[in-house]
C-alpha cells in the first residue's frame, strides 16, 4: 500500500492542556514524519512560538492560564508577514465560537475526536498555503528590487536625458515661461530652445507616441540634431529634414514624434512655423488682440520618407510684445473626476476672458488647477514673446582651439545655381570657414546676421524678383512667403556669387564680403531713404547691414553688394 509523503518537514506545535490529547496528537504527528513541541497553555505555547518559530500550530481553543484565542491573536502578531497556520482543535459548536476562532488568526478547524486521515490532509493543505505564501512574499522581495534598480537606472537615464535635452536657452531666455508636468518620471514631451548666431531664437515642442522612457529615448537623437544645427546656424527647414530623416531611421514603425518647430527672428520682427501633428499655437498680437491659430498642416517627424517629408513653413509678422503660445495634447486631454476633458473650448475661455497678456500663461495654469482634473499624458506648454534685440543676450559660442594659428590672407569665390538655391542653405558653411579666422569669432553674431541678410535679399529680391513692399502689413506679408515658396520651386536659372577676402591690416585684419546675384536689381538709394517705422514690416534688411557691418555700399543697380568687417590682434 502506497501512502502519501508529506511535502516536507514540519516543526508543529501542539497547545492542547490535556496532556492525553497532546500525547495522542504528538504520536500521529510523529508517525506522519513531523517534528513536535508541545504546551500546556496558551502562554506556553506564545513562549515556545517566540523561540523555536514552529511551521504551524495545532491550538486548542479553551486552556487555562491564557485561552488559545488570545495566544493565536499573540502568535499571528509574532510571525508578520510569515503565515503561520493555526488549526483550532475544538469541541466547540456554537457559531460565534467558531467565527471568533477565525477572527482572531486561526486558519481552520478540527473537531474532536480526531480523525488521522483529515488531519494529515489538512496539515498538507496548510503547508501548501504556507509555502504559497513564502514564495510570494520572496517574489514581491525580488520585484521590490528590481523595481529600485530599474528606478536607479532611469534616474541615471534621466539625468544625462535633462543635460542633453535642455542644454539650451530654457530656462536662461528672458522671453520664455513654460510649464512641464510628466505622466511618469520621464517626460515623452521634449521643450527645446535656443539661440542661433544670428541671435534668433529656435524653439521646439515635441510630443512623441506613448509616455515615460519609451517616449524619452527618441528625444536624445532629436535634441542632438536641433542644438547642433542651431548652433551652426541651419535654418527651421534644413533642420526638420535632419530631424525626420533621423527618426524615420531609427524609431519603430509605430513610434513618431508630433512637433511644432519655430524661429522668432528678433531684428525681423517675425515668426516662422512649421506644426506637424500637435494642437494648434496660438500668436497673440497684442495691439488688436487678435489669436491667429499655427494649425497643424503637416505629418509627425518620423512618419514619412526624406524624399516624401514636407519642409515648408508659414512665416507671422510680429511686434514687440506679441506672445507664440504653444502646448502639447496633454493640456486640453486633461480629465476630471467626471470623465470630462478640459478640451480646446475652456482653453479659449481663458483667452477671451484674459485682459493682461503677461497673465495669460498663469491664468492657464490655475484653469487646469480649477478644473481638478488628471492628466493621462505628459502635460507642456511654453509662451514666448518677442523682445527687442538688445534685451536678448545670447551666449557666446566656444571654441576647442588656441587662438594662436589661424588663415590671415587668403579669398574664394563660390556660385550657387538654381538647383543648389531651391534646395541648400549656404551660409551656417560660409559661416564655418570664417570663423575660422579667430579675429572674427567675437562678430559671429554680427557676422552671421550680415551674411544672411545679405544672401537673402539676393535671393529674394534678386534671383526670384520678390518685391518687398508687399510686406507692408501682415495679409502682405503671408502673400510675400507664399510667392518665395512657389518661384522657389519653381526656379530653373539664376545664380548667386559669394567672394570672400580676408586680408591682414596693422594689427589685425579686414574680411571683405562681395555678393552678387541674376535679379533685375533695384533702387538702392530709393530704399536706404525710407525711414523705419514700427508699423512697416519691409526694408529692415539693408538698415541692419549698414549698422552691424562697415563701408557697406550697393552698385551695379542693386545687383551687388559689398560689406567690410574689421578686427584688431588679441594681445
Amino acid at each position: 500500500m502506497n501512502t502519501v509523503q508529506p511535502l516536507e518537514l514540519l516543526t508543529i506545535l501542539i497547545a492542547e492542556d490535556s496532556a492525553a490529547d497532546r500525547m495522542l496528537l504528538a504520536s500521529i504527528l510523529r508517525r506522519q514524519g513531523h517534528a513536535v513541541l508541545t504546551a500546556a497553555n496558551g502562554a506556553e505555547a506564545v513562549d515556545v512560538f517566540r523561540e523555536l518559530r514552529p511551521h504551524l500550530v495545532l491550538m486548542d481553543a479553551m486552556m487555562p492560564v491564557m485561552d488559545g484565542f488570545e495566544a493565536a491573536r499573540q502568535i499571528k502578531a509574532l510571525s508578520g508577514e510569515n503565515l503561520v497556520p493555526i488549526i483550532f482543535l475544538t469541541s466547540l459548536s456554537e457559531n460565534e465560537a467558531l467565527a471568533r476562532c477565525l477572527e482572531v488568526g486561526g486558519d481552520d478547524f478540527l473537531a474532536k475526536p480526531y480523525n488521522q486521515v483529515i488531519l494529515a490532509a489538512k496539515i498538507k493543505a496548510m503547508d501548501r498555503l504556507r509555502r504559497l505564501q513564502a514564495t510570494v512574499l520572496q517574489q514581491r522581495d525580488q520585484i521590490a528590487r528590481h523595481h529600485e534598480y530599474l528606478l536607479n537606472e532611469q534616474r541615471v537615464a534621466k539625468a544625462v536625458f535633462d543635460k542633453v535635452a535642455h542644454s539650451g536657452c530654457l530656462n536662461a531666455a528672458p522671453n520664455i515661461r513654460y510649464l512641464q508636468s510628466p505622466y511618469a518620471l520621464f517626460n515623452g514631451d521634449l521643450l527645446l530652445a535656443a539661440y542661433t548666431p544670428a541671435g534668433d531664437m529656435h524653439v521646439l515642442l515635441g510630443d512623441f507616441t506613448g509616455h515615460g522612457l519609451p517616449a524619452a529615448v527618441g528625444a536624445m537623437p532629436l535634441a542632438e540634431v536641433f542644438y547642433g544645427m542651431t548652433a551652426k546656424g541651419y535654418g527651421v527647414s534644413e533642420t526638420l529634414r535632419e530631424m525626420n530623416a533621423k527618426l524615420k531611421r531609427i524609431l519603430p514603425v509605430d513610434m513618431f514624434c508630433c512637433a511644432i518647430l519655430l524661429c522668432l527672428s528678433f531684428q525681423r520682427r517675425s515668426v516662422e512655423v512649421w506644426n506637424g501633428g500637435m494642437p494648434d499655437g496660438y500668436l497673440h498680437h497684442i495691439a488688436d488682440g487678435e489669436r491667429e491659430p499655427l494649425a497643424a498642416r503637416h505629418l509627425p517627424l518620423g512618419v514619412l520618407s526624406p524624399e516624401s517629408f514636407d519642409d515648408r513653413t508659414e512665416v507671422h509678422p510680429m511686434a514687440i510684445g506679441d506672445q507664440v503660445f504653444l502646448l502639447s495634447d496633454g493640456v486640453v486631454d486633461t480629465c476630471n473626476a467626471d470623465d470630462q476633458l478640459f478640451g480646446v473650448e475652456r482653453l479659449q475661455q481663458v483667452f477671451a476672458a484674459n485682459r493682461q497678456p503677461d497673465a495669460v500663461f498663469e491664468e492657464i495654469k490655475q484653469a487646469l488647477r480649477d478644473f481638478g482634473g488628471e492628466s493621462r499624458d505628459d502635460v507642456s506648454m511654453v509662451e514666448i514673446s518677442l523682445l527687442e534685440p538688445a534685451q536678448i543676450s545670447p551666449p557666446a559660442l566656444m571654441y576647442s582651439d588656441s587662438g594662436q594659428s589661424c588663415p590671415l590672407d587668403w579669398s574664394v569665390s563660390f556660385e550657387f545655381r538654381a538647383a543648389t538655391l531651391k534646395r541648400f542653405n549656404p551660409l551656417p558653411y560660409l559661416l564655418q570657414l570664417l570663423l575660422e579666422v579667430h579675429g572674427l569669432r567675437a562678430q559671429s553674431g554680427a557676422l552671421y546676421s550680415v551674411l544672411a541678410e545679405l544672401y537673402s535679399n539676393a535671393l529674394e529680391h534678386g534671383v526670384l524678383g520678390l518685391d518687398s513692399s508687399l510686406k507692408r502689413n501682415a495679409s502682405g506679408f503671408a502673400r510675400y512667403y507664399q510667392q518665395r515658396s512657389v518661384r522657389l520651386e519653381a526656379l530653373e536659372d539664376g545664380y548667386i556669387r559669394v567672394n570672400l577676402q580676408v586680408a591682414p591690416r596693422d594689427e589685425g585684419g579686414c574680411l571683405t564680403i562681395h555678393v552678387e546675384d541674376s535679379g533685375k536689381g533695384f533702387d538702392v538709394v530709393r530704399v536706404m531713404e525710407r525711414p523705419l517705422d514700427d508699423v512697416r514690416l519691409s526694408g529692415r534688411g539693408i538698415s541692419l547691414i549698414r549698422q552691424l557691418g562697415r563701408n557697406a555700399q550697393w552698385t551695379d543697380n542693386g545687383r551687388s553688394a559689398r560689406v567690410e568687417f574689421f578686427w584688431k590682434a588679441l594681445a
